[in-house]
């Protein structure tokens, strides 16, 4: 076989590999890995929206592109990659590199443990505690998940949190809340893909202002929480993301103070509320002196989401 240096224009190369090395030196997966994770980290890439780091991340991305199975790795290191798709991971490449677009933008999808959502720069891109403890049925505080009839999720976004409350709870009607018209589209499509359009209700609303009155076992919500200080400092990957779904005033609870006041009158007397705040634990400390929240834990994280009873907020 003839060596790629000999080989005439015509064959094997195209214009573009000449005016991009990398479409011609890297070959196999193995080196197209290597050529990303450089290239994220000389970019200055930040990973905040699913992935530990440059490495986590080039491996999504070469494999979705390649349309090969995101958990099998080690079989493909070593195939070589013709030539169109060489190009394809290039410009998968500069996406993430130049634009520092999330790759769940460049992809449409993210991943919430085994669940896959299709995503869009309409809504925030799916991370929360909330993931790992509603695949163990929200256990110990719901200590029996088919006795959870209505629950409802709180500025859904994307509808990933309310399609695992589904899941969860399997004998629950989910009312999934949000302000933002787009992103209720988004939700709209993922709850069909899901088939759950019986169980789950999308209702637009500034919290519960247009929010029929109704009494809920369980409310959850994953609100904009990020400081106003937060917001200008954010890294370039997450201006891609709307406003509306980071920000939430000088504190970041403007939203926060909003559904702790209305929440009394949608909760059954049992019912819990847990609210997702980050790193924002003083904040909510230091704002809510005389509630006495429980700080919930997860695999990933701790202390990020409080949780109350009915009762405390009366």
């Amino acid at each position: 076989m003839a060596h790629e240096d000999t080989l005439p224009d015509d064959a094997g190369h195209d214009e573009h590999e000449h005016e991009h090395g990398p479409l011609a030196e890297l070959v196999t997966v193995r080196d197209w890995l290597r050529y990303a994770v450089t290239r994220f980290n000389r970019a200055g890439c930040f990973f905040g929206h699913g992935f530990v780091d440059a490495w986590d991340e080039a491996v999504y991305l070469v494999l979705h592109t390649l349309a090969l199975p995101l958990d099998r790795l080690d079989p493909f290191l070593d195939a070589c990659i013709p030539g169109d798709e060489r190009e394809a991971i290039f410009e998968v490449i500069e996406k993430r590199a130049v634009d520092r677009l999330p790759a769940a933008y460049i992809t449409g999808e993210a991943w919430l443990g085994e669940f896959r959502f299709e995503i869009d720069p309409r809504v925030i891109i799916p991370r929360s505690y909330f993931a790992e403890l509603l695949h163990e049925g929200f256990s110990p505080w719901i200590q029996d998940p088919a006795s959870v009839t209505r629950a409802m999720d709180m500025c859904t976004g994307s509808g990933c949190l309310a399609i695992l409350m589904a899941h969860a709870f399997p004998n629950a009607k989910i009312v999934a809340v949000d302000i933002s018209p787009d992103a209720l589209d988004v939700a709209r499509e993922n709850i069909a893909a899901y088939g759950l359009e019986e169980q789950i209700t999308l209702i637009q609303s500034d919290g519960f202002s247009a929010v029929p009155q109704q009494t809920f076992d369980f409310i959850l919500s994953n609100p904009p929480y990020v400081t106003q200080e937060a917001m200008e400092a954010l890294p370039k990957e997450y201006l891609h993301e709307p406003d509306l779904a980071l920000g939430s005033g000088e504190d970041g609870l403007d939203l926060i103070r909003q559904l702790l006041a209305d929440a009394p009158r949608y909760l059954k007397p049992e019912g819990l509320i847990a609210v997702e705040v980050g790193h924002n634990r003083h904040i909510v400390e230091e704002t809510f002196p005389d509630l006495t929240p429980t700080w919930l834990s997860g695999p990933s994280g701790e202390n990020k989401i409080f949780m109350l009873e009915a009762g405390q907020l009366l």
